[in-house]
């Protein structure tokens, strides 16, 4: 038997859980016995009684099942993992280290990378989904490279994006300090000749402080009618539909270890503006979309300004990302792949 455990249902629509309901239905479609054991949405910030109930939710875990722990579980249990590492045969699945979360305290970092460390030295295995993270826990954590499977996501196969033609933006992503609404929502202040709508899909609830800072620059800008913050939706209908209506996709992530949401972008065959993080520059490549440094308004506000104002860049990049969805992995092959290592785990 295979059990997942994750914080929270799966049914989430942000990259990790995306990729972890995924692999939960790829395995079962494979005739797998996979069961989800749900923990605290807490995590990886648990309460002392959330690890109580993590503790228990492994302990109902049968006998020398392969067990598949996301990071943002794993990383903050070590202890509850070491304690069942003899009985369970754990798989860390790390889409990005805790630790390198932007915006949190050093205490915090340090905190977090000595539990990840910990928690990886009582796991079988390790699968990570860029090869940026691969090298990451093998330089920082001290992992060896033997013990690491990179399986990248996949995407579906999606219709192309119809737009609408009145320089539709769209970002989707939760609305933390990684993912750079602010200097977004700056950069977009300097644009306000130009005609444009931006819609911000993402959930508002798991970093107030954020949130807060996001709404304060949309006032400071005078944009409240030009910005929509439209908050998570657990539809893949209405997150297709948030995709057919936009003419450019930007995300201008500080740190992503995949970055699916621009995937998904260029399966739907948009313009991307983004930065060179994770996966994004192989995404992208040179003729799907603009790259611009993390955390620089200048460039960001200029990338924009080039896509919204002149109708040819929009067109070419346009026809580059289209270009490009034909070469996107799809989830059968990232099944495939993880059920390999499920295979070998269950053979150690």
């Amino acid at each position: 038997m295979i059990a997942f455990v994750a914080p929270g249902p799966l049914t989430q629509l942000t990259g990790g859980y995306i990729y972890d309901k995924q692999i939960v239905d790829g395995l079962r479609r494979l005739g797998q016995r996979a069961i989800v054991k749900g923990v605290s949405t807490r995590f990886p910030n648990p309460t002392s009684c959330d690890l109580r109930d993590a503790a228990r939710a492994l302990a109902s875990i049968p006998d020398e099942s392969v067990t598949i722990v996301d990071g943002l579980a794993g990383g903050a249990m070590p202890l509850q993992i070491e304690h069942e590492a003899r009985r369970l045969r754990f798989v860390a699945l790390i889409h990005h280290p805790l630790a390198h979360e932007t915006g949190m305290s050093k205490r915090d970092a340090i905190r977090l990378w000595a539990h990840e460390t910990f928690a990886l030295q009582h796991v079988r295995h390790v699968v990570v989904t860029s090869p940026r993270t691969a090298r990451l826990l093998t330089r920082e954590y001290g992992v060896k490279r033997s013990r690491i499977t990179c399986i990248e996501p996949g995407t579906d196969r999606r219709p192309l994006s119809r737009g609408t033609g009145r320089n539709s933006l769209l970002c989707v992503a939760t609305l933390t300090p990684r993912k750079g609404h602010v200097t977004l929502i700056r950069a977009l202040a300097r644009a306000v000749r130009l005609d444009w709508h931006l819609t911000c899909l993402g959930s508002l609830d798991r970093d107030p402080v954020t949130v807060r800072r996001v709404r304060d620059e949309i006032r400071k800008g005078r944009l409240a009618q030009r910005v929509t913050l439209a908050g998570e939706t657990a539809s893949r209908a209405r997150l297709q539909r948030y995709y057919d209506e936009a003419d450019v996709f930007v995300l201008p992530t500080e740190y992503e270890g995949y970055g699916m949401a621009v995937a998904e972008a260029i399966a739907s065959g948009l313009p991307v503006i983004s930065t060179p993080t994770g996966a994004i520059p192989q995404l992208v490549g040179r003729d799907a979309g603009i790259l611009v440094p993390s955390g620089d308004v200048t460039a960001l506000a200029n990338a924009l300004t080039r896509v919204l104002d002149d109708g040819k860049v929009h067109a070419r990049l346009r026809a580059g990302a289209r270009r490009r969805r034909s070469a996107l992995r799809t989830w059968t092959q990232t099944v495939r792949e993880f059920a390999a290592v499920v295979r070998k785990v269950e053979r150690t």
